[in-house]
């Protein structure tokens, strides 16, 4: 005798999840002592019953998505964990917002690694913002808001370019007004010969600014909270690099081509080169300048 359908489905205790979860593993590591031959059988007959019950997924996906009310139902169902592994596994389902952003985070986490940090996601704010937060010997230190901009700001956008804010969770950071909330890690403990350049806002975003800071040609550029300062010359022939063309956080030199990253000065055409750096802090609005010896 048919059962009727209930409006709440049936969810299976999470004892049998477990269990399910287990036989699984246990059935892997049975099949891992097999002969290749015997592997490539298990693999074959497992692909076709995925094929089967993908085909299955697919046509319940589409009836339901024809019906205003059962496709509502359905954005509901996806939410279950287990629901949406298992439509991800076919590829039924996109990977999420909240999933892409941690495959971009898992990008750059070897890096930060390597220094002892790392970055967690603090919340996504829909429809198209995100907040992390640096952790580890990352947090704090006076290179991470370069580190955020050129890769964790950079990361997150290539993978989910429908996000348009990346917010960096500062703690107990100063916010603009008081204090210094900026300085640069080229700075390292410097105090002072500190030399006005600008105003923040003189600085075009993703844009250059160029200034003469105690005689020395320098050019300024702003990414979010990041300000850089390098010396207004190309280190391929010390020509002006000034009036090259700035696109998408880099500039080129008009004489010769030659390629650099505004938010660090490394070199894209020749990596043994890169522009010569001066140290930036912010204080307020006043953007300073301690000039490369």
């Amino acid at each position: 005798m048919n059962q009727p359908l209930t409006d709440q489905p049936e969810r299976a205790p999470p004892h049998h999840l477990e269990r399910l979860l287990g036989d699984v593993s246990r059935l892997e590591e049975i099949v891992a002592g097999w002969t290749s031959e015997q592997r490539n059988t298990v693999r074959a007959y497992r692909q076709t019953i995925d094929e089967l019950n993908k085909e299955a997924f697919r046509r319940l996906i589409a009836r339901l998505k024809a019906e205003p009310a059962a496709l509502e139902a359905l954005k509901t169902v996806v939410r279950d964990p287990l629901v949406y592994g298992v439509l991800r596994r076919h590829g039924l389902l996109k990977a999420s917002l909240q999933e892409r952003i941690e495959q971009a985070l898992d990008s750059i986490r070897p890096m930060l690694a390597s220094h002892g940090g790392d970055v967690d996601v603090v919340k996504v704010i829909p429809p198209d913002a995100v907040e992390v937060r640096f952790t580890g010997n990352c947090d704090g230190c006076p290179a991470s808001a370069m580190t955020f901009v050129g890769g964790v700001k950079a990361a997150i956008e290539e993978h989910c370019p429908e996000i348009v804010e990346v917010r960096q969770s500062r703690g107990g950071a100063v916010e603009n007004g008081g204090g210094v909330h900026f300085v640069s890690p080229f700075a390292q403990t410097a105090t002072t010969g500190w030399w006005f350049a600008a105003n923040l806002d003189e600085i075009p975003e993703q844009g250059i600014l160029t200034r003469q800071v105690e005689g020395e040609p320098v050019i300024l550029s702003r990414q979010g909270p990041v300000v850089s300062c390098f010396q207004d010359f190309c280190a391929h022939m010390g020509l002006p690099i000034s009036a090259g063309p700035v696109h998408g956080g880099k500039i080129t030199c008009p004489h010769h081509g030659f390629e650099y990253l505004l938010v660090s000065g490394e070199c894209l055409t020749a990596p043994e080169v890169q522009l010569r750096t001066h140290a930036v802090r912010v204080a307020g609005d006043r953007v300073e300048v301690r000039l490369a010896k």
